[in-house]
């Protein structure tokens, strides 16, 4: 087993690089960076794929995905929706017990969907708070994502800071 400081170093890795594959809209990558049967020491001719090691994903304002398939093609379709994203991240805190890591984080996003139909310039861009955690699983490749969450964060608007609460 590696030292426990060598071990948050190449999480800290492994967390960038499903962050950066995001952004480069990288498909392949981002692939092999989540938690395969194999990854496991599992043969997948006697054992459902789809029962083992089960990777799971919330995105904002999405129910939780399940299985291997259906977060990678969750991914799919957001790459194919979003011409850029880039992310900041912020409050990074690495915890490893073993085998596992957990990562929290605070995701500063900004995106840009699809250029308007006129064609006139890019889309337009978007910023947006969300905290994550993500977990991770230590296999013989190395780390690999077994879990993402994101949630929004809910920030006060001009309208709320100007309303009185005792009316």
């Amino acid at each position: 087993m590696s030292a426990p400081h060598t071990d948050v170093e190449q999480v800290e890795l492994a967390n960038t690089a499903f962050y950066e594959a995001l952004e480069r809209g990288d498909f392949e990558e981002l692939t092999t960076l989540w938690l395969t049967p194999s990854d496991l020491g599992v043969d997948e001719t006697y054992h459902d794929p789809a029962d083992t090691g089960v990777v799971s994903c919330v995105h904002p304002g999405w129910p939780v995905l399940t299985g291997r398939g259906e977060v990678l093609r969750s991914y799919a379709l957001i790459m194919a929706n979003t011409d850029y994203i880039q992310f900041f991240l912020t409050d990074v805190h690495v915890s490893v017990t073993g085998d596992t890591a957990l990562v929290s984080c605070t995701e500063n996003i900004l995106s840009g969907g699809p250029a308007p139909e006129d064609g006139d310039g890019p889309g337009p861009l978007v910023g947006q708070l969300v905290v994550a955690t993500n977990v991770f699983r230590r296999t013989p490749a190395g780390w690999k994502l077994w879990s993402h969450h994101a949630s929004p964060v809910l920030t006060e608007s001009a309208e709320d800071e100007d309303e009185d609460p005792t009316g």
